[in-house]
């Protein structure tokens, strides 16, 4: 590659990623559209396949979003919504209760001489609480009366399910028209990265997100079921850990116990919260990820996270949305990388390994 060439490149990459940053508002309406109809677009594709034509493919997919929408946000987040007003107004309540009875059995437990004082806690956690509320009805009504930012608001509500239908009925021509732009030189290399990376950006937003949802729902419903003050709240927060490995029910059985502890006359009243979670970790290792994850390499747990807190920092909301397309890019490239490596003189091993086998025969 020469060096006008190689400037020609880094210009490019230095320019999208200027772009990218000022046009951040503006696109992020067009990346939520985009993510969902590549969310989308297999089902589609499976829907063709039994006859039915490429439009209405996409109107029965589109359907079944506008009814997921829907419910999510008429339904589980009234929901959680309830459950963390109701948490709030009942932290006085906890924080009586770790001071008279919780701390008092961990000094005699224990045999401590001395335990934290609850009550500088229970102060400060009320101070930025109260400070949290009023910064937040600050923005809500900022937002109100602010006649751009509500229509900004609206257009994006209108702009992302309209920008949403027409990506995915013409994702496929798109998909085309973009593998004719490229270079005949690079098609192949590209074409094999683009399959790498389709793979592992698919494993984890298809699969690890219903994998998600579904213990999420579990967790809601059998905690309910236990009858936990919480449940929804604890069962969802849950799930949406779960993408780590642990973490997810290491979390959700820590709130649980506290939460029961609140609740609950007796300890014998815990276990069946443990039951909820042992199930519900048994789902997911032998149901749940085979079937919707399978033996496709997604993105490390450490890499989303880390990609998600630092495209969030650079480029806020719109960085977040942008983390997993661009993580599962990067490692692509970064094995593609590696395994070039290995392969080359510079490594060397194998050379060196296949020329002590053949003196060994």
């Amino acid at each position: 590659m020469t060096d006008t060439r190689s400037w020609l490149l880094l210009s490019v990459f230095l320019t999208t990623g200027v772009l990218l940053y000022l046009l951040a508002p503006v696109l992020t309406p067009f990346l939520v559209a985009a993510l969902l109809a590549y969310i989308s677009d297999p089902l589609v594709d499976r829907l063709e396949t039994v006859k039915l034509s490429r439009t209405l493919s996409v109107l029965v997919v589109f359907v079944g979003l506008s009814l997921l929408a829907l419910v999510l946000l008429f339904i589980l987040v009234p929901l959680i919504s309830k459950q963390v007003g109701v948490f709030f107004s009942n932290l006085p309540t906890y924080f009586d209760w770790l001071q008279n009875v919780g701390m008092p059995w961990i000094q005699q437990r224990f045999n401590l001489a001395e335990v934290p004082d609850v009550g500088d806690l229970k102060q400060a956690v009320q101070e930025n609480w109260q400070r949290a509320g009023g910064v937040a009805m600050q923005v809500v009504k900022s937002i109100t009366q602010s006649g751009t930012t509500l229509i900004a608001v609206i257009a994006n509500m209108i702009l992302i399910p309209v920008i949403t239908f027409y990506l995915l009925r013409d994702w496929d021509i798109l998909i085309s028209k973009i593998h004719d732009l490229l270079p005949a030189k690079l098609e192949p290399l590209i074409s094999t990265l683009s399959r790498d990376t389709d793979e592992v950006l698919g494993a984890f937003m298809r699969g690890q997100l219903l994998v998600m949802l579904s213990l999420g729902l579990f967790y809601s419903l059998g905690l309910w079921m236990t009858g936990l003050s919480y449940a929804i709240l604890i069962g969802m927060i849950a799930g949406v850990l779960s993408f780590v490995p642990y973490l997810g029910v290491i979390i959700g059985v820590g709130l649980a116990i506290i939460a029961g502890l609140f609740q609950f006359d007796s300890i014998s009243q815990l276990w069946p919260l443990a039951v909820v979670f042992g199930i519900g970790q048994l789902l997911e290792s032998f149901l749940l990820t085979p079937f919707f994850v399978g033996d496709r390499i997604g993105l490390h747990p450490v890499a989303v996270i880390f990609a998600i807190a630092a495209f969030g920092q650079l480029f806020g909301f719109f960085g977040i949305l942008l983390a997993l397309p661009a993580a599962a890019v990067i490692m692509v490239i970064i094995r593609y990388m590696h395994k070039e490596y290995r392969n080359s003189d510079l490594y060397g091993r194998q050379q060196t390994i296949d020329a002590d086998n053949a003196d060994g025969c």
